[in-house]
């Protein structure tokens, strides 16, 4: 796994990585956002034949942001699940149990539609709308966010991605980070899912995931 990129964020130590997750040095938490496990399953279960090994590779790399970091604590900002309860679901249970000790929030965002009991079975904690610790915040929706406010936010929803465009008219697109003075969105955790174009501006910071590397983008 290639190293994290440190960001300091309010004269506290935030580590970004190519894995689209973020740590939390002083606190030992583990941020992610729109994860939507069982997707793949969602879309199988209705005909589409997308691979199983999708959502095995997203799981992994969950599997190796916590062995890396062995956080305290993990903070989902929404959209932990993508639908209703399927077989896949079995797989999350299984590693949830294997890293029981530490603690898992959700603050649940629009697909988390499971049962309550579900989430109490598996050992998450639900935060409804936000969660606060410390002087940070986590909200789903960026949208949610008050105005005027002296807070930090973290939010997921919006899965931004950022175009790069090169000669010959040629551009790509890259999950990115997006940050403003007080907020940060999340590139979406799954890697099956879409995104939504951001685009740079004077006073915001914008990391891409290119490959293997996190590039700050300043123009």
């Amino acid at each position: 796994m290639t190293a994290p990129t440190p960001l300091m964020i309010h004269d506290q130590m935030f580590w970004l990585t190519t894995e689209r997750g973020i740590f939390w040095e002083k606190e030992s938490v583990l941020i992610l956002a729109d994860l939507h496990f069982g997707k793949t399953g969602h879309f199988r279960k209705n005909g589409i034949g997308v691979p199983h090994a999708v959502y095995k590779e997203d799981m992994q790399r969950m599997v190796d942001l916590i062995s890396l970091f062995k956080p305290k604590k993990l903070i989902a900002v929404g959209d932990l699940f993508h639908s209703a309860d399927n077989l896949e679901l079995s797989l999350f249970s299984k590693i949830r149990s294997d890293f029981a000790l530490m603690e898992f929030i959700l603050v649940k965002g629009n697909h988390d539609i499971l049962a309550d009991h579900w989430y109490e079975k598996n050992n998450i904690q639900l935060a409804y709308g936000s969660y606060g610790l410390d002087e940070f915040n986590f909200v789903h929706d960026p949208a949610e966010v008050p105005s005027n406010n002296n807070a930090f936010y973290f939010s997921g929803h919006l899965h931004p991605a950022i175009t790069i465009s090169g000669m010959g008219k040629q551009s790509l697109s890259f999950p990115c980070y997006y940050f403003t003075e007080n907020t940060a969105i999340l590139p979406a955790f799954s890697k099956f899912s879409g995104t939504a174009k951001v685009s740079k501006k004077k006073s915001n910071r914008i990391f891409a995931i290119v490959e293997h590397s996190i590039i700050e983008i300043n123009n």
